[in-house]
């Protein structure tokens, strides 16, 4: 039984400096297509959002697009997707997102990257959900985020009891078996996450 349906995928609106970032993007939406995962994602349709999600539709497959009304000309809204919901603000965007959502995975990215990712972190820490969160780390981009991670726990800030988990993949084709694999192991310690329809809200945010 397949337990990841849909993943949310976080990267830059940007396509950043190393055309390597772009084809791996490419690469991640005909997987995603290929597998029958359906992406859910910033709606926009530049740097390595757009190529992602056009990747999935060249593919045949299935596409959710969560943007807020400010970003639909900025980020040009890429108006092929199959289901394309605009919010009000970024809080919502970012619920609705995790609603939609079996798993999380960061693309290289900017700031809006990080915090997306980040937030996913601090929500498995607390135990808010068990959905798996996947930081892509191709040729390194990750590196100095997962340096912190390694540092805090070394001074004091991540306790023993409480960790912050997720997969490293450091290549397109990891990432999928290993979500699949930290679902399955959710299932087996019975912190299954609810499917995606029925996915306990996040905390609204002020």
């Amino acid at each position: 039984m397949r337990l990841i349906g849909s993943v949310c995928v976080y990267c830059g609106s940007s396509a950043g400096h190393n055309p390597s970032f772009d084809a791996a993007a490419r690469a991640f939406g005909r997987s995603l297509a290929e597998n029958g995962v359906r992406l859910v994602y910033g709606g926009g349709g530049l740097g390595l959002m757009g190529a992602l999600a056009q990747s999935v539709l060249d593919h045949g497959g299935q596409v959710t697009g969560i943007i807020p009304s400010f970003l639909t000309e900025r980020e040009h809204a890429l108006a092929e997707v199959q289901e394309h919901i605009v919010t009000r603000n970024m809080h919502e965007r970012k619920q609705m997102m995790f609603d939609h959502a079996d798993g999380f995975v960061a693309l290289p990215g900017g700031v809006g990257t990080l915090e997306e990712l980040v937030e996913q972190l601090t929500w498995v820490q607390l135990g808010r959900h068990a959905k798996p969160v996947v930081i892509a780390n191709f040729e390194g981009y990750w590196d100095p985020l997962l340096g912190m991670l390694a540092h805090m726990p070394r001074e004091g800030f991540i306790k023993k009891m409480a960790p912050v988990t997720y997969g490293i993949a450091e290549t397109v084709e990891e990432i999928l078996p290993m979500m699949e694999e930290a679902a399955a192991d959710a299932l087996r310690k019975g912190l299954v996450p609810k499917p995606t329809t029925e996915a306990e809200p996040l905390p609204k945010l002020m």
